[in-house]
């Protein structure tokens, strides 16, 4: 089904791959090129590797988007960025303290993902109305709530050939749309708005080859969950660019390649692009925006770091088990051997579980030896698109999905999409067999719609499963399951009793109408779109529960970190660091959001951070003239591992140990809020993603990792001193000597900051992006 090779290979007229078997001398390439009819000495031209590298699709639009002088060291600048209304409060709060006056570029504001959170009165409409204002005031682009999820709204409207957006949702992918997207923090938004850059290291780029016709049931999630299932865990495109290339790709609609490529955020690659074609036209001549098209193909001969090679004829419908996208298995093998599967993935649950309060179960859902499923959910950016839902809707016609425990929702996402729903009967097909069908919302996706019950198992083509991320909270004891689908064996199961049942063991209609027109009015009517024309004495509106940013202290000659909490899970989420779902409402006030970070996986966090914090408040206030500051704690430490540090030169702030963390969303909350509550420094093996080291070093936490092949036992309430920090960031230092002191003494250890650029030094010295931009 899917084989992967982690080496270079060619690909000659973006459709045989050359050097798969290994034969990647020069002599072996070129002979296979002869055999193609090209010349030897063509051949050898086409072979050197630098030259063909230049010949992928990402290469061209990188390389029009960079403006360093090294293509190595990008400096890139997007066409346009996109934010919802969990992240584009902080985005522009922080822009315009930091000196913003105009949009520079087309800047989408959706309003998709805090619009149904009643959670703290008026606050969330206040966001809305800030957002309005502040589109006007600075040029941007405002898409009212209800009218269409984030990703959906910029496929239709803003995505094109050989373009690159940037977003602040780490599902920002258009590639199929031949956009190269990319999901990151905040802040790293506020530096397009400020005519900065987006600085990266040149990308490997990794072909996905495909080849061969998916079979009738099999739909775009399910490649999508085997493709992820291979190459998670071995990191195999962490970092990387997924270009999707080979004769397969003419085989799938644009609708089903949207459908995999959204999910490539779950590989944890940096972007994706698609080769484009003339379904790729025929989709944006739909939507009025023939100019949009440009034909992408890789050069004659292409160089990749490696490919995925993916079988279509081969995948079957496949299910991701709790609790994350990545733990994959097909159905057909779950249902054969369900106490096994289930019961194993319990008990890796259960060790990361630390709550005797939690009664976790999954093998209680097997029923007569079924596996029996509470709910269904199609919805968001990977479901909720147009042919997903006629299929499902094809399915479902005349059928009930019954008046038992398990219930449907579907989120169409967007407007039009579902006007189109209702014209060609696939609603009605939908409300006749029991269905909910609801509005362009992405809540299931994060906790905040569709909450199951407690222990309960729902199945969802949306994008992830991570723990709580359903709503759940482990806290107070409670917890639920999601394991991610395809709509059409969602479908399947909704038929069967909620019986989990893949789509390829029902009847499927292979000529389904999936005819498509797109109405442009509705968002005419409703959207407001003000680039390029800035209404500077425009007011922002702000709303009680719109805050500031706290200030925040510059990196001094020392620091003393105190550890506050240790995780020892092996990928830890951003929904853990600062849980989705309630919080929303809170997301415009850092200092209210703060108090809910970590609360899902350490509810003593924020107590423990502000009593370090605390002590740092002492230290200042020593300095500030209070000489009667208690500084006897701080004091005593220092004394045992150094002679100059003192309360002039030694900052004070928490820090946090986790293997792997950072995997998930791009909201930059996950950092931000340690940062307010005094953290300022990550320790890890690795980070997960590139976006939350990003978003750490964007608010001054040192993203420290641990030297490798050592392993060092942090417990909290460990001090780790670092003599000379700011010394060793201005000099790019990357082994930075640190001391821990605690009960058994001192011991020295060694950690690391790798690959820093000028900018990013800066920002950590000053001590986040606000300070550097201000100073």
């Amino acid at each position: 089904m899917i084989k992967l090779e982690n080496r270079g290979v060619y690909l000659y007229k973006g459709q045989k791959v050359l050097g798969y078997d290994g034969s990647l001398t020069e002599e072996a390439i070129v002979a296979q090129l002869k055999a193609e009819g090209i010349a030897v000495e063509d051949g050898k031209k086409y072979v050197a590797k630098e030259e063909a590298k230049k010949n992928t699709i990402s290469y061209d639009i990188i390389e029009k988007h960079n403006t360093s002088e090294d293509i190595k060291k990008l400096k890139i600048k997007f066409d346009a960025l996109a934010s919802h209304d969990i992240t584009y409060v902080g985005i522009i709060q922080t822009a315009k303290a930091s000196g913003l006056k105009e949009f520079p570029l087309p800047y989408v504001l959706t309003n998709c993902h805090n619009s149904l959170c009643a959670v703290g009165g008026t606050i969330n409409e206040d966001d809305h109305v800030f957002g309005l204002s502040a589109v006007k005031k600075y040029g941007g682009i405002y898409v009212p709530a209800h009218l269409a999820v984030i990703h959906q709204y910029m496929r239709e409207m803003m995505a094109g050939c050989g373009k690159m957006i940037l977003g602040s949702d780490s599902h920002t992918r258009y590639g199929a749309l031949g956009t190269m997207a990319i999901g990151e923090g905040g802040p790293e938004l506020v530096k397009q708005l400020l005519n900065k850059t987006y600085d990266v290291d040149y990308p490997d780029v990794i072909a996905v080859y495909l080849e061969g016709t998916p079979r009738p049931g099999v739909g775009p999630q399910d490649v999508a969950l085997a493709i992820i299932g291979e190459v998670f865990n071995n990191g195999f495109v962490k970092n990387k660019v997924m270009e999707f290339v080979g004769p397969g790709v003419d085989n799938l609609s644009v609708d089903y390649r949207i459908g995999i490529d959204v999910m490539t955020t779950e590989t944890s690659c940096l972007s994706s692009v698609w080769k484009t074609d003339e379904k790729v036209k025929e989709y944006f001549n739909i939507h009025g925006r023939s100019d949009a098209y440009t034909k992408l193909d890789p050069g004659t001969v292409a160089y990749y770091d490696g490919i995925i090679m993916v079988d279509l004829d081969k995948v079957v419908p496949m299910i991701a088990l709790p609790f994350h996208p990545s733990n994959v298995f097909s159905i057909e093998e779950l249902n054969k051997n369900p106490y096994d599967i289930l019961k194993k993935v319990e008990d890796d649950v259960k060790k990361q579980i630390d709550n005797p309060n939690i009664k976790f179960n999954l093998v209680d859902k097997i029923v007569d030896g079924k596996i029996m499923v509470d709910q269904g959910i199609i919805a968001g950016c990977s479901g909720g698109t147009f042919e997903n839902i006629v299929r499902a809707a094809d399915i479902l016609d005349g059928k009930s999905v019954g008046n038992d425990y398990f219930n449907l929702s579907v989120y169409p996402a967007s407007q039009p999409v579902y006007m189109e729903l209702v014209k060609n009967g696939a609603m009605s097909k939908l409300m006749g067999c029991g269905a909910i069908v609801k509005t362009a919302f992405c809540g299931p996706c994060f906790g905040a719609g569709d909450v199951p019950t407690n222990n309960g198992l729902s199945i969802r083509h949306t994008t992830r499963n991570f723990p709580n991320r359903e709503g759940s909270k482990p806290s107070t004891g409670q917890i639920a399951s999601v394991a991610l689908m395809d709509a059409m064996s969602i479908a399947a199961t909704s038929i069967n009793g909620g019986v989990l049942t893949p789509a390829t063991e029902i009847e499927i209609n292979p000529n389904v109408n999936l005819e498509y027109n797109f109405d442009k009015s509705i968002y005419e009517k409703r959207v407001y779109n003000g680039y390029k024309a800035a209404q500077t004495d425009v007011e922002l509106k702000y709303g009680p529960n719109i805050a500031d940013w706290p200030k925040m202290s510059q990196l001094l000659d020392n620091v003393l970190l105190k550890m506050v909490t240790v995780i020892h899970d092996p990928v830890t989420t951003t929904d853990e660091l600062i849980p989705s779902g309630e919080t929303s409402s809170y997301r415009s006030n850092p200092l209210k959001l703060a108090e809910f970070t970590l609360s899902r996986k350490d509810p003593e966090y924020v107590e423990k951070a502000k009593a370090v914090q605390a002590i740092e408040k002492t230290r200042e206030a020593f300095n500030e003239g209070n000489k009667a500051a208690d500084l006897s704690e701080f004091k005593a430490v220092l004394a045992k591992v150094s002679q100059d540090a003192n309360e002039v030169n030694t900052i004070v702030g928490s820090a946090i140990y986790a293997i792997k963390p950072g995997d998930g969303s791009a909201r930059e909350q996950a950092a931000s809020c340690q940062k307010v509550l005094g953290g300022l420094a990550n320790i890890c093996k690795e980070y997960a993603t590139k976006r939350y080291r990003s978003n750490l070093i964007n608010w001054g936490i040192l993203p420290f990792t641990t030297a490798e092949g050592e392993n060092y036992d942090f417990k909290i309430n460990d001090y780790i001193f670092v003599e000379g920090i700011r010394e060793a960031i201005i000099n790019g230092k990357e082994d930075i000597k640190a001391k821990v002191i605690n009960d058994a003494g001192i011991t020295e250890i060694n950690l690391k900051i790798t690959n820093l650029t000028k900018d990013e030094r800066d920002i950590i010295l000053k001590g986040n992006l606000i300070n550097y931009y201000k100073q």
